[in-house]
């Protein structure tokens, strides 16, 4: 695994980072409400297929598909006392799918499970973030992204375990409001610094929608941290079709127009969240070799 000055050396020009994975697969078979990991196990050309799409738009970091891959999910379908092999594994798939980008082992928020203001959940979350740190160290993860976070707690959790389990570079993004709040109402600026502190080598946001406020948000957030900013939006807004599917409204060359602001405004880490695509990728790996 990197460390946070060999990471930060890798991006200091800046770089792209994947789009979206489970709204993909579900457009391509993945059936609602199964776990997604383990969805991808039983299905490996599929998700091969959307992470080499990625890596030929441009992408420089592929996000390995371990979003929900923690005991506390995974028992749910019995699965729990395989945590650190399915994370293993996944990591060691997308290596396959995209060899020449560096992997990050993907943590998400847990504040589905426990009440994240209460103290017990904070040593549940770590206990279940380190499992899962373990199984993405083992399958040779480059660095780690804890993404979709609600709560600064759960950030504080993934950093606590990472240090536990030895772990080197580590990102994190918030889901956030278009004000720069968290949803538990805490202003974002001032957690990302308080992680620039504790040695987060890169922060920022992601499943936010793409659209003219985003740039905005970007300008906000980089007045609180020197370090390299992630911008990771979704496609739009989702609008539910008569199948009960999300569909996103921007297409890739709105969606680049966007990111290209996004750039300007001080974001230095771009890619794309739910609703995005290969093409949405290569849409913005075009603009910004122009730029």
């Amino acid at each position: 695994m990197l460390t946070k000055e060999e990471f930060q050396n890798r991006i200091a020009m800046g770089a792209v980072l994947d789009g979206a994975t489970g709204s993909w697969l579900r457009a391509h078979g993945m059936p609602k409400g199964c776990s997604t990991e383990l969805w991808v196990l039983d299905h490996p050309d599929i998700l091969t297929k959307l992470q080499r799409g990625y890596a030929r738009a441009g992408a420089d970091i592929i996000y390995a598909p371990t979003f929900q891959a923690q005991p506390i999910v995974l028992a749910s379908y019995g699965r729990e006392k395989d945590t650190e092999e399915i994370n293993r594994s996944l990591v060691a798939l997308s290596r396959r799918a995209a060899p020449g980008c560096l992997i990050a082992g993907d943590l998400t928020t847990l504040a589905g499970s426990c009440d994240s203001f209460d103290p017990k959940c904070f040593d549940l979350l770590v206990e279940n973030y380190r499992r899962q740190i373990r199984g993405l160290m083992d399958g040779g993860a480059d660095l780690l992204v804890g993404e979709t976070l609600m709560y600064p707690q759960e950030a504080e959790a993934i950093l606590t375990a990472a240090e536990l389990e030895g772990a080197g570079a580590a990102m994190y993004s918030f889901t956030m409001q278009p004000d720069g709040s968290l949803f538990s109402g805490a202003e974002a600026g001032p957690v990302l610094r308080e992680l620039e502190k504790a040695g987060a080598c890169a922060v920022g946001f992601n499943c936010v929608p793409a659209d003219d406020m985003t740039a905005g948000l970007v300008l906000k957030l980089r007045r609180f941290t020197k370090l390299p900013l992630i911008c990771k939006p979704n496609a739009g807004v989702p609008v539910i079709n008569a199948q009960g599917v999300a569909e996103y409204d921007l297409n890739p060359e709105g969606f680049a127009k966007v990111m290209a602001a996004c750039r300007t405004a001080g974001a230095m880490l771009l890619g794309g969240c739910c609703g995005t695509t290969p093409e949405h990728l290569a849409a913005l790996t075009g603009i910004l070799s122009e730029a």
